[in-house]
């Protein structure tokens, strides 16, 4: 009998979408019975995704080894991982929005302070950048792999090729004054210290437009191994995809 105390809901959407796809998963790689059927499986996967729980409380709490935790962990990443959409293929919906907002956000890490790259300057903090992109209502629609932190959010949303999919598309984004420089499809605030009237009045109302986007900020931050991540920065990447999909799926 399982002990574990998790607040998760049995009876959520988002743990029966996970439980489905390890079903189906195990059932196309034809596996050997396991400790835990497929809908367990799925249970300490979101506790250590939406709880941040450890390996060592899951194993303490589902009577299963440390290794089994990590493997199955890892497992549902993966898995998840593997069904989030790419940019081209994220467009086909992000081109039906009347526009889109555009931020960075900094994932923070657990390195030393030797590992410059992963530091931004901007936070004063190692972590990981990842861009995304929300619709008009702050809802998110796509995030990006993760860089590190020194990338510049400009350099990032360029590398991952956002601006050259909004300018393909002709379709308007709103970001803030880090984007300066992006081009036509980008609209960031004017910077400054002494502007004209005018020029106040669009910044605040773009403001009021791109602050939206903490919306979806704070969705990935509801996930709290987001709030601190102690893996591999290798990892970070299919975690952040793996939410992404499991937020989507709950919608």
């Amino acid at each position: 009998m399982l002990v574990y105390p998790s607040s998760i809901d049995l009876s959520s959407r988002t743990l029966r979408y996970l439980s489905a796809r390890l079903h189906a998963r195990r059932r196309e790689i034809g596996t050997r019975r396991r400790r835990l059927p497929a809908g367990r499986q799925a249970l300490p996967a979101l506790a250590h995704l939406r709880c941040g729980d450890t390996y060592a409380q899951l194993a303490a709490g589902f009577r299963i080894g440390i290794a089994t935790v990590h493997r199955y962990i890892r497992e549902a990443i993966d898995l998840l991982a593997a069904l989030a959409p790419a940019l081209t293929q994220a467009m086909k919906t992000i081109r039906t929005k009347a526009f889109v907002i555009l931020d960075g956000t900094l994932l923070p890490i657990d390195r030393l302070a030797a590992d410059t790259p992963y530091y931004s300057g901007k936070h004063k903090s190692h972590g990981m950048n990842v861009q995304v992109l929300t619709d008009p209502f702050g809802r998110l629609l796509w995030a990006s792999p993760a860089l590190p932190g020194s990338v510049h959010d400009l350099t990032a949303a360029r590398a991952h090729g956002i601006i050259d999919a909004l300018a393909a598309a002709e379709l308007k984004c709103w970001a803030d004054k880090a984007y300066q420089g992006a081009g036509h499809p980008v609209r960031v605030p004017f910077r400054g210290r002494r502007l004209k009237r005018w020029k106040h009045r669009h910044n605040s109302s773009h403001t009021k437009i791109r602050c939206l986007v903490e919306q979806a900020m704070a969705v990935l931050k509801s996930w709290r191994l987001l709030r601190k991540l102690r893996c591999s920065t290798h990892r970070i990447t299919a975690i952040v995809q793996a939410i992404l999909i499991l937020h989507h799926a709950s919608a």
